[in-house]
């Protein structure tokens, strides 16, 4: 009784723990930073296994989602510089909205009660959008350049492959492991493969080491560089709160008015994810759609701000992790009160 009490109370404040503890131990945990892609591999290759690559289907809530999210990215960008003429303010909110959504997305949701299909679906939507809009976009904002002297050959095609070369092994390589372990189970046991729940839990604490490990990373790089630019650390991190909030919130009434059909025997709900079973269609898509739209893959949005904008703008990427997993955190305490 004590064990489970402390698991629950464990894992609705695991987020925020993960966050001081590296913020705290930057200088233990960055030796391990070469291991966070093998985190987040794991990760999704458990979470993967969760969900039947059949049922993967687009619905009207995903390309709302993701039209909406290109929408703000670049009318925020314009706005910022119009008003202010900042430049790293601007390209910092710019990544705030633009950055796709996280690998771990689906983990949340499903403790959540959300659709762990429905998200898997989104994510890769989302990366693979991701992966042709930057390149294709951010040269035309770092260097001012105008349209007509845009490269398409020499500089679209070189950053599409290189983000690519980043998303696809950590998105692809899972994915299809876990849809070749399916076959193989299929053919062997002559039944369909359901993980078992003693492992299903498995992704969540991955994703929790993961955290540490980057915050450790992103706190080094921090105290390391931006010392000297504390105003623009204080100003892009109440921004990008607010961004935080704002996407979080949009994203959900999204979900709310343009949900999934009807559960049916191709969701599998109950078996894949018994949390999403007791709740409507309306209340799952907005709880999925929600974290579509504000759980975001922040290591990505650092390191495409890094390479292609000025540095100091991943600032506002940075400051993101912090807001979407104290955001998080709190959700999933409050979702194990409702239990």
């Amino acid at each position: 009784m004590v064990n489970a009490q402390m698991k629950k109370w464990f894992d609705s404040h695991a987020l925020w723990l993960s966050m001081l503890i590296g913020a705290l131990g930057y200088k233990w945990f960055l030796p391990l930073k070469p291991l966070l892609p093998w985190l987040i591999f794991f990760m999704l290759f458990f979470t993967f296994c969760k969900v039947n690559p059949l049922d993967l289907r687009l619905h009207k809530w995903h390309w709302v989602v993701l039209a909406t999210q290109l929408i703000f990215s670049f009318v925020t960008y314009t706005l910022v510089m119009h008003f202010s003429g900042d430049p790293i303010l601007a390209q910092g909110l710019l990544m705030c909205f633009i950055m796709p959504t996280a690998t771990a997305a689906p983990i949340i949701a499903g403790k959540m009660g959300g659709s762990i299909q429905n998200l898997t679906t989104f994510t890769l939507l989302s990366n693979f959008a991701t992966a042709i809009i930057v390149p294709a976009t951010f040269p035309l904002i770092n260097y001012q350049l105008p349209i007509s002297n845009y490269q398409f050959a020499e500089q679209f095609w070189p950053a599409f492959l290189l983000i690519l070369s980043r998303v696809a092994p950590l998105l692809l390589g899972p994915f299809f492991s876990a849809w070749l372990l399916r076959i193989i189970y299929k053919w062997r046991i002559q039944k369909e493969f359901v993980l078992p729940v003693k492992i299903a839990v498995i992704p969540f604490y991955l994703w929790v080491a993961s955290i540490v490990v980057l915050t450790a990373t992103v706190t080094e790089t921090t105290l390391t560089n931006y010392q000297s630019q504390i105003t623009n650390i204080l100003i892009l991190l109440v921004c990008s709160f607010f961004a935080c909030l704002f996407q979080f919130g949009l994203g959900k009434l999204i979900g709310y008015y343009f949900p999934a059909p009807s559960k049916g025997t191709d969701y599998q709900d109950v078996l894949i994810n018994p949390a999403a079973a007791p709740k409507t269609m309306a209340g799952v898509s907005s709880i999925t759609a929600g974290q579509a739209f504000g759980q975001k893959n922040t290591s990505l949005g650092v390191w495409m701000a890094q390479t292609y904008l000025d540095p100091l703008s991943s600032l506002g990427a940075a400051a993101y992790i912090i807001w979407q997993n104290l955001f998080n955190s709190l959700q999933l305490t409050l979702a194990a009160h409702k239990k």
